[in-house]
């Protein structure tokens, strides 16, 4: 059964919150305001409910919403592992105070991240927008500014190679073959493991990329023939195996294991296509010299990732999801999103002014964002829709007019303060963990930034 709130503190509790008090960090008093909000923990309550059918009234007493979001936001706050967190919490009298977990017992790591899935990304969004609604409400936000800006937060992967990516096929199709074979028994087709030799295959592909001078292309090819081969027998093996446990030749007499064998032939039809597009791939751009591929995979555990490229001198190419961040005054964030496809970023302009008007009900008086938001066509939307300074610059401009307008007080000002998205960016990367994506799929993506870039 899951409540809103802890009925009642014990007496312990009260002393631990009053020699605590002063120890807290600044940020924590503002945290604790915004999270008193009713409507705010009823988004997170109504969601844990969804878990189970009976979770309002059935069951043993489960952790409040409150406890659940506190915990969560000061995971991402500090940027922790779940574990961390766990940990954490436990041993710190600061910490229990402000989750409200008090002389209770901290749930285990593996819990609480059984609470981020069921906040998915539209609980996400709901209590993103129920702040920015308290944001106005307050009066922090009046919605006469836009800013806007876009950044890349990349997916928990390695560095795609065509060899990597194949071993990663292979490891993942072995260790699924084996325990199919470990409960069918002798049933079948024998299981040959050939992680060994695609594990050399792969050495041997490493030391001619790293050989001094430029990898010489026939070894290079040599190497290709023999991974490919060997990875198309293993692929050939898993097809096998899983005709076989669809027609019944691999089969478990226990009653309680066909559940994990189908789990494991759903495993092999996952992961085969995968792997048969990274072996495409590679023939097209080791034996083709094609090295732009049309739906280029590189990760086979996750396959939406793309690749960005957004002329960073540090990092030309990042693989991860588009995010686009756009801010009102007090540094306020009043719309995120995270795109499932890249598109581009004067396209986002449009629906950034339509979000901010439905958010905040008014038009903003100024709009800023850097060249690559600039069009004629969204500077006439943006007239259109109220706006009434927009500071869009055009780089390749030879209009006299135009670069005149771009040097008056007002468009510099505007551009000056739309720097400020880029202090806010870096300082979720630094701080905060938006680096790099540490849920799974698209939707651990989107839960991500939400929980990760929500800061207040």
């Amino acid at each position: 059964m899951v409540e809103v709130r802890r009925q009642q503190l014990s007496f312990g509790e009260g002393l631990i919150a009053e020699e605590v008090s002063q120890l807290r960090d600044d940020w924590m008093a503002h945290a604790d305001r915004l999270l008193e909000d009713e409507q705010l923990l009823s988004v997170v309550f109504e969601a844990l409910c969804k878990r189970h059918r009976k979770s309002r009234t059935r069951g043993r007493l489960g952790v409040p919403a409150e406890i659940v979001l506190r915990l969560l936001l000061l995971k991402h706050i500090r940027n922790w592992s779940f574990a961390v967190l766990e940990r954490e919490v436990r041993a710190n009298l600061v910490y229990r105070d402000f989750t409200r977990v008090g002389a209770g017992k901290v749930p285990d790591a593996k819990t609480m991240g059984r609470w981020a899935l069921a906040l998915g990304p539209e609980v996400m969004q709901d209590l993103h927008s129920r702040v920015v609604i308290m944001a106005c409400e307050q009066k922090v936000v009046l919605g006469r500014k836009l800013r806007l800006d876009t950044t890349v937060v990349e997916t928990n992967i390695h560095y795609p190679t065509d060899s990597n990516l194949l071993g990663d096929g292979v490891r993942v199709l072995t260790r699924a073959l084996k325990r199919i074979a470990a409960l069918a028994g002798q049933q079948g087709a024998k299981l040959r493991d050939r992680s060994r030799s695609v594990k050399l295959r792969i050495l041997e592909i490493g030391r001619v990329v790293r050989t001094k001078g430029g990898p010489n292309k026939d070894r290079l090819q040599r190497g290709y023939e023999k991974l490919l081969s060997t990875v198309g027998r293993v692929v050939g093996q898993a097809k096998r195996f899983s005709r076989e446990i669809t027609d019944g030749t691999k089969h478990v007499a226990d009653i309680l294991q066909p559940a994990a064998l189908e789990g494991l032939q759903k495993q092999l039809d996952t992961f085969v296509p995968r792997v048969q597009q990274v072996m495409r791939q590679a023939k097209q751009r080791v034996f083709g010299g094609n090295t732009h591929v049309t739906e280029k995979l590189v990760s086979i555990f996750e396959p939406t990732t793309e690749i960005i490229r957004k002329g960073k001198a540090s990092k030309p190419t990042e693989f991860g999801k588009l995010v686009k961040i756009q801010e009102a005054e007090n540094q306020i964030i009043t719309d995120y999103a995270v795109y499932d496809k890249r598109p581009s970023d004067s396209d986002l302009v449009v629906p950034a002014l339509e979000a901010h008007q439905q958010k905040l009900g008014r038009a903003p008086h100024l709009l800023t964002g850097d060249a690559a938001f600039y069009s004629a066509k969204n500077e006439a939307a943006a007239t259109e829709r109220g706006v009434k300074r927009v500071c869009l610059p055009n780089r390749s401009t030879k209009s006299t007019e135009r670069k005149r307008q771009q040097k008056k007080r007002w468009f510099r000002n505007g551009q000056k303060w739309r720097t400020g998205c880029e202090g806010r960016i870096s300082l979720w990367k630094r701080r905060h963990g938006l680096t790099r994506c540490r849920y799974k799929r698209d939707g651990g993506m989107k839960r991500w930034v939400g929980l990760g870039g929500d800061r207040r």
